[in-house]
């Protein structure tokens, strides 16, 4: 036997189609919204079979097993996986017949929603580890449901779909959700920006920051590069005119001294590298009108 629904303790919304028309209209969430959600626990039997959807569909996993088959390639979608089927691509999918899957579901449109098809059509594992954040994830789906189904407000609507912004964020952006966590965890990378956070007066070398979390410097360099995108001394130079910046909007330090308090014994090379990072100089920032 198979079925489309009807799953104990399973909740949906389906957005009626006069609200999507409105949702279509509003500007502040028209270029990402949902257009159903759902949440089915143990759906045994559970199948489906489209010539595609007009709207990009979540699937995400969170107990059991099913599976997807887009264009005759099957694949098997575990705890913890997703997939995101783009729109308009004909598929079918099903739960396992043995340990049927627990799934949480979103049908998703709008002028930006491509976006966030990161991995097309291809089931992404998302690895358990002390930051993972699941629960906070499954929170985000709660928001944007409760919302919905406490009726078509403009405020429901606004908000829950802020919300899908969030949600789809934490998995195409999976490092940066997690960052919260890692910033309590012996994430090295998190414990070398701390400690450069601590010594912004000292010039710090290369060969001290890889030291201080016990990695070789090219191990260090390559690692920092991978969960930030920047270079440790390209990333500590920002985070030193960060506060030099603080510094000259709250305080009435001379800039010679605020140069000394962020690590640079020479004045003019400060002046120099601030404005290069900021496009004017510290005169010329402390004078600017902010706010």
């Amino acid at each position: 036997m198979r079925k489309k629904e009807g799953f104990k303790e399973e909740k949906s919304v389906i957005l009626p189609r006069g609200i999507l028309k409105e949702l279509k209209e509003n500007e502040l969430i028209n270029a990402l919204m949902v257009t159903d959600i759902g949440y089915y626990p143990k759906a045994e039997n559970h199948y489906r079979k489209r010539k595609g959807s007009s709207q990009h569909i979540l699937i995400y996993c969170i107990d059991g097993e099913g599976w997807v088959e887009i264009d005759n390639k099957r694949q098997v979608i575990k705890k913890n996986e997703y997939i995101i089927i783009s729109a308009f691509t004909p598929h079918r999918y099903g739960a396992n017949n043995r340990n049927p899957w627990s799934i949480y579901w979103i049908h998703f449109t709008g002028d930006k929603s491509h976006i966030f098809v990161n991995h097309p059509n291809e089931k992404v594992e998302i690895d358990l580890s002390a930051n993972s954040r699941f629960r906070d994830r499954i929170l985000l789906f709660e928001e944007i449901y409760n919302n919905l189904e406490m009726g078509y407000s403009k405020d429901n609507l606004e908000y829950a779909n802020i919300c899908l912004w969030h949600m789809l964020g934490s998995l195409r952006y999976l490092s940066q959700f997690r960052k919260i966590k890692e910033i309590h965890s012996p994430n090295r990378i998190a414990k070398s920006i701390a400690y450069m956070r601590g010594h912004l007066n000292e010039k710090l070398s290369l060969e001290t920051l890889a030291a201080h979390v016990g990695l070789s410097v090219a191990q260090y360099c390559s690692l920092f590069k991978k969960k930030t995108s920047r270079s440790p001394l390209d990333y500590l130079t920002h985070l030193k005119i960060q506060k030099a910046c603080g510094l000259l909007d709250f305080s009435d330090l001379k800039i010679n001294e605020i140069a000394k308090q962020v690590g640079y014994t020479d004045p003019f090379y400060f002046t120099r590298v601030f404005s290069k990072v900021m496009g004017l100089s510290p005169k010329k920032y402390r004078n600017t009108i902010k706010g």
